[in-house]
């Protein structure tokens, strides 16, 4: 009897259905807990929980007012913009209507990006559940932040999904407006070497730049516009040496106290993410396509100085990706319960606030499972058979 009611339970939770039941409900939630929330103090001034939807809100306004995208507002809200000019004026469908509502329809934009990513992925109807509602609670620390790294995980995964059934055009357009919201959406490029029609990928890519590069002089002056590109690009410049982030850097500095040698750091990361590109034969291969997506989701996090923890759902679908594109070995099934423990759970009251507050931030805990798993990730590549797949 015991027995049935947990398959009964159990294969309701596995239900395509019901997990995208439970996909709206997270976002709906998520939205409300924002919106209810009370405002906090910061600098002596109080914003709202939703503060980086308020920026990209903002972003769209300070277009349209010729402002500086790239600088502070502190009247308005608490951090730097630091996506391009398109999306400032994308955020315009938003910016016009009431915070519950652009809040709500922001949350739903990226769950259910990612949803319907994963639900393109080659896996089974099974095991495209299991890996959604593996990811489901890292998927809420960004929506409660009111990030886009949902958004970006799901055009990363989407744009894989349709070189691999040659609509290069979408695949293309995806990678384009992940580069726009962040630059490092363009490792994603890097993908287009396993397939055919290369010429015709690159002119698609240029369209969608050249389109989405100029779109906002439809409500700013061309000269303003390049003054914003260029504000863009001084502001990332100088924020690259702000912090270490939940990064390989971070931990280097976290344990060991090594201070300096970032730029090192990334052009090592940089060396060791295109070295498993040099299996040429294995090209043609799915499991080693599957991999490589996976290192790059990633890579994309752990060697990022300014990784924080709502970022990291995007390199726990790399684990995803990676765990169910392998056999389910038991050491496999470890790695997979580590970053659940430590990556997932690791900003939840799973934990007492002592040991997050005192070990987990202090020491990048929540990075280390996924910096393994890429580790894994990597020899796994270079040790591949040249077998079909």
């Amino acid at each position: 009897m015991f027995k049935k009611v947990w398959l009964s339970i159990y294969g309701f939770f596995l239900h395509p259905r019901a997990t995208l039941v439970f996909y709206i409900l997270l976002a709906l939630v998520a939205s409300l807990q924002l919106l209810l929330l009370p405002p906090h103090m910061f600098s002596g001034r109080a914003y709202t929980e939703y503060n980086n939807y308020v920026i990209f809100r903002q972003s769209y306004h300070h277009l349209m007012e010729a402002k500086n995208l790239y600088i502070l507002y502190p009247d308005e809200q608490w951090d730097l913009y630091k996506y391009s000019p398109a999306f400032s004026l994308f955020m315009g469908l938003l910016a016009h209507l009431p915070d519950f509502v652009g809040v709500t329809i922001w949350t739903l934009i990226n769950t259910l990006a990612l949803f319907f990513a994963v639900r393109t992925l080659p896996f089974t109807n099974r095991k495209q559940n299991m890996l959604l509602l593996f990811v489901m609670i890292e998927l809420l620390t960004s929506l409660q932040n009111t990030q886009s790294n949902g958004l970006m995980a799901g055009l990363f995964i989407g744009a894989y999904s349709c070189m691999q059934k040659g609509k290069m055009q979408w695949a293309t357009l995806w990678l384009v407006i992940a580069t726009f919201i962040k630059i490092y959406g363009a490792v994603g490029f890097c993908l287009f070497l396993f397939y055919p029609d290369k010429i015709k990928s690159f002119a698609y890519t240029i369209l969608w730049s050249f389109i989405l590069f100029f779109v906002p002089i439809l409500v700013t002056p061309f000269n303003t516009l390049i003054w914003q590109y260029h504000n863009w690009v001084t502001m990332m410049a100088e924020d690259q040496s702000v912090s270490y982030g939940l990064s390989v850097m971070g931990w280097l500095h976290s344990w060991f106290g090594i201070e300096k040698g970032k730029s090192i750091v990334s052009v090592i990361g940089l060396i060791l993410f295109f070295i498993p590109f040099a299996r040429i034969k294995l090209y043609k291969n799915q499991v080693y396509r599957l991999q490589m997506l996976a290192g790059m989701l990633l890579w994309v996090i752990i060697f990022n100085h300014k990784a924080e923890s709502p970022t990291f759902i995007i390199a726990v679908a790399g684990v995803g990706i990676w765990y169910f594109a392998g056999e389910a070995l038991w050491w496999r099934k470890l790695l997979l319960l580590m970053v659940f423990l430590f990556t997932i759970m690791s900003p939840t009251d799973l934990f007492p606030p002592i040991i997050r507050e005192n070990i987990f931030k202090p020491f990048t805990i929540k990075a280390i499972p996924c910096i393994i798993v890429w580790c894994v990730v990597f020899v796994e590549l270079l040790l591949m058979k040249n077998e079909p797949g």
